[in-house]
């Protein structure tokens, strides 16, 4: 199906798409990859917003990590593997490597939130690529920090940003985002909300993108 392309000016621009994601989740990763510029062909926007995969999976619905889960531990390792061999991707961390602790740099992601609207969707970004890509711990505090010091076009003070992501602040707003996600159904990384149309997986993106260029069905 030939998916048709439809820009539209500000003026009429319709709902941003809402974008939830876990920095330790390898799905989450591979649809930030794409996530914008399939908004873009729509004339929408995206609202990035970093969640928990460890209150959702694991305290809400009790289920285990997936790599931990028989049968569809093996199937996830196939399935991640093959899907970067599709898109050519190369990646220092294995999706098998033992995953960080994701809460230091999701409060990193609300405090360049808080003070500097509109810089977090490239923020996260960032901090997939250096998790993902470039294989870096960022449950370092002076891994987050790097972030901002080797990317000056994000404006953001790396020692503000390395004293800042620690805050009650930032911690305040990590909880209260991470519940309001839950209230809003989501549930795994990337979630993926459009007028209202709930869109889980990297899998689903295709399906979104039709969904934005029908109007729905």
């Amino acid at each position: 199906m030939t998916i048709p392309n439809n820009p539209i000016s500000a003026a009429d621009a319709k709902a941003p798409i809402d974008f939830y994601f876990d920095f330790i989740s390898s799905y989450g990763y591979f649809a930030s990859l794409r996530i914008e510029a399939i908004a873009k062909r729509h004339g929408r926007t995206v609202q990035w917003h970093s969640m928990l995969l460890g209150v959702s999976v694991m305290k809400v619905m009790g289920l285990k990590p997936l790599l931990e889960t028989p049968l569809k531990g093996d199937y996830v390792l196939h399935d991640a593997s093959r899907y970067m061999r599709r898109h050519g991707l190369a990646l220092a961390r294995k999706i098998s490597d033992p995953m960080m602790d994701p809460r230091p740099a999701a409060r990193a992601f609300y405090w360049v939130r808080r003070h500097h609207p509109g810089t977090e969707g490239a923020f996260a970004r960032a901090v997939y690529d250096r998790y993902w890509r470039l294989g870096k711990d960022l449950s370092l505090v002076h891994e987050i920090a790097e972030i901002a010091a080797q990317d000056p076009s994000l404006g953001i003070d790396p020692d503000a940003l390395r004293s800042g992501q620690d805050s009650e602040a930032s911690r305040q707003d990590l909880r209260q985002a991470v519940a309001g996600s839950i209230e809003r159904g989501v549930f795994g990384s990337p979630h993926i909300l459009v007028d209202g149309e709930p869109f889980w997986g990297s899998d689903r993106l295709d399906l979104l993108e039709e969904w934005l260029a029908l109007g729905g069905w």
